[in-house]
């Protein structure tokens, strides 16, 4: 199997460096089935161990495919700056649905897998009180939502082997998110807001990374056992519960040890945004639990190891 990484760099690229090399050194029982396993990282930022690919460039995607002998694309890039995405949708809907079609015709020209990192930010505009199950209409309020659907609609509409996984609130070691946004603030401020009207659960992009390592398996097992079995679909991925954006932080200060911070819940409206985010996004993830049989922790604990890890050096 040979793996090219797009936004290698991003946070899911870098959980997943970080997984592949732990199921390769320390326990490469959960490689079972993958043959001459290689993975490349690709992204527009210069960074090492870290090729350059535009994958906007379809072109350039089909030439990088052929050269590297490519069978299974998992692509993390996209444009995520939500309110950024208001003022410049074409931007958005260039890497976020354009460039995901030219990798889903890359993988499909070579009979390949794609696996696309989707957002629950394609749902919002319906009041949901219940878990967004995968079959729900896509009903985004804002331009992030929109494009990030596109490239859904892209995917289905090109015919590739597809693994489509809608997640949420991702944080993790690496790059900028609220995690580490809220240490930060909880340590230097005596008191914050934050708001406890918009519901869903935070995703530990360390638990997401070693999830696909776990589809990516499946996949190979069913290839080399000639099985009819078909996964192609979209499938829902967050840690376990629900909470809001101030539970979230409260938990955060808590596992930090910044009991100094008072942390006050407010409304969204107090915090006027060109963007109208989903009150309720909480995803059901009953379909690739059953799938692929996985056990996805519960987001304090995860939260609690992300924490500590962060208060050590990375490896």
């Amino acid at each position: 199997m040979k793996i090219l990484v797009t936004g290698g760099c991003g946070q899911l690229g870098m959980c997943l460096r970080r997984s592949f090399a732990n199921a390769q050194d320390d326990n490469p029982v959960i490689l079972n089935g993958v043959k001459n396993l290689s993975v490349v990282y690709t992204d527009v930022a210069e960074a090492p161990d870290t090729l350059f690919l535009d994958i906007a460039d379809v072109s350039a995607v089909k030439a990088f495919v052929e050269e590297h002998q490519i069978d299974t694309i998992i692509n993390c890039a996209a444009y995520t700056n939500v309110d950024a995405a208001e003022d410049n949708e074409p931007l958005a809907e260039l890497l976020n649905a354009r460039a995901v079609e030219n990798l889903a015709v890359a993988m499909n020209e070579v009979d390949g897998l794609l696996v696309h990192i989707s957002t629950d930010y394609v749902f919002g505009a319906e009041p949901y009180n219940m878990p967004c199950r995968e079959d729900q209409k896509g009903t985004p309020t804002g331009a992030y939502g929109r494009t990030k659907l596109h490239g859904e609609e892209a995917i289905l509409r090109s015919g590739v082997r597809h693994v489509i996984i809608r997640t949420a609130w991702l944080y993790s070691e690496y790059g900028k998110n609220f995690v580490k946004t809220m240490l930060r603030l909880t340590a230097e401020k005596p008191s914050l807001k934050v708001v406890f009207d918009q519901v869903g659960t935070p995703t530990y992009a360390g638990d997401l990374a070693e999830a696909i390592v776990a589809i990516l398996c499946h996949s190979a097992s069913c290839h080399s056992e000639r099985s009819e079995e078909s996964f192609t679909g979209i499938y829902h991925f967050s840690n376990e519960g629900v909470c809001s954006w101030y539970d979230f932080a409260k938990m955060i200060a808590e596992y930090a040890g910044h009991a100094a911070c008072d942390i006050q819940p407010c409304h969204s409206d107090e915090f006027p945004s060109k963007v109208h985010r989903p009150a309720y996004s909480v995803l059901d993830k009953t379909k690739i639990k059953e799938a692929f049989g996985l056990r996805i922790p519960y987001w304090t604990d995860s939260l609690k190891k992300c924490v500590r890890n962060l208060s050590e050096p990375l490896c």
